[in-house]
């Protein structure tokens, strides 16, 4: 579920006095220091120590779609915000929006707008796209009639929920149900196809096993040259902090009260699925957020692990 904020400043509000912590929303790029990691990780063992039965793991599995279905029929549109913070994290998504900041991380790594002197056809793809809250940013930023942008999502309820938007517009973009773990994907496009793959808050919902299979896949219809940009939960996240024993699957992997799952990445874990995939590393990085609750008096300590990865030509 993606918790990610949608504020004009994202990327470039660092806390340099602890006491102004309430003064705004959110922080950039917090440090954590070793009493707070520890903490983290003994809450972490603590709600470990129960894991889930065969038999419920094996329920968890088979129903898996009816579960995002359940989650959709629900929440409908409103759950998720449109993510307009892609574009100062992943420029590459509409090269010609130029409004969009320039996201500054500690070790001074910030994205490269990308040329767009190049006016062939642009095909982008989204796995996991929910009801479009990706897809429907990206069509209104990029005003360029050579990009298609394709989707697809587990859940059916989803798909039929963003076929209905008034932004859903099929002479730029086209989604279908897909379960993206199958061996063989049944896709409107070729290998070697697509230049962009999004992945954003999706890897997790999937069980490790079969996240290496998903990985060759995207390598598969990426063409020579394309890209996959990443976003999704990091180990020691408030999310994970905050499960209760007895909703543990494995290692650093949950099942949530509506019986969606989720895991929580390191950024060496997202290296070594891509990377023995055959992809080439462009950026990996840990992106420390502290969200405030300034009614409450509440800090939140967020933590997100971001990648582009390449298709080598």
């Amino acid at each position: 579920m993606d918790p990610s904020d949608t504020r004009p400043q994202f990327g470039n509000r660092f806390l340099e006095n602890v006491d102004e912590v309430f003064k705004h929303n959110a922080w950039d790029n917090v440090e954590w220091d070793e009493e707070q990691e520890k903490a983290a990780q003994e809450k972490v063992e603590k709600n470990s120590i129960v894991t889930f039965t065969e038999d419920r793991l094996k329920d968890l599995e088979k129903n898996a779609d009816k579960h995002w279905d359940a989650f959709y029929d629900i929440h409908q549109n409103r759950f998720f915000k449109d993510r307009h913070w892609l574009f100062t994290e992943f420029p590459e998504l509409a090269p010609d929006n130029t409004s969009a900041p320039e996201r500054v991380y500690p070790d001074n790594t910030c994205a490269v707008k990308p040329d767009t002197s190049n006016k062939s056809k642009r095909f982008i793809f989204e796995i996991g796209c929910g009801v479009g809250n990706t897809i429907f940013p990206i069509l209104q930023y990029s005003l360029d009639p050579n990009l298609f942008v394709y989707g697809c999502d587990f859940s059916s309820k989803a798909i039929e929920i963003m076929q209905q938007n008034e932004l859903y517009d099929t002479k730029r973009c086209n989604v279908f149900v897909l379960d993206a773990t199958v061996p063989n994907w049944e896709v409107p496009f070729e290998e070697n196809s697509i230049d962009i793959i999004v992945l954003i808050f999706v890897l997790s919902a999937i069980d490790p096993v079969k996240m290496p299979g998903l990985i060759g896949n995207i390598y598969k219809y990426l063409k020579p040259g394309g890209l996959v940009v990443f976003r999704d939960y990091g180990k020691y996240d408030l999310a994970q902090l905050r499960f209760k024993k007895g909703r543990c699957i494995s290692d650093n992997f949950y099942a949530r009260g509506d019986n969606t799952k989720v895991y929580f990445f390191t950024q060496e874990e997202i290296r070594s699925l891509f990377k023995s995939s055959g992809f080439v590393e462009e950026q990996n990085l840990i992106d420390r957020r502290l969200q405030v609750n300034r009614g409450k008096m509440l800090t939140m300590y967020r933590v997100w692990i971001q990648g582009k990865y390449r298709k080598p030509m």
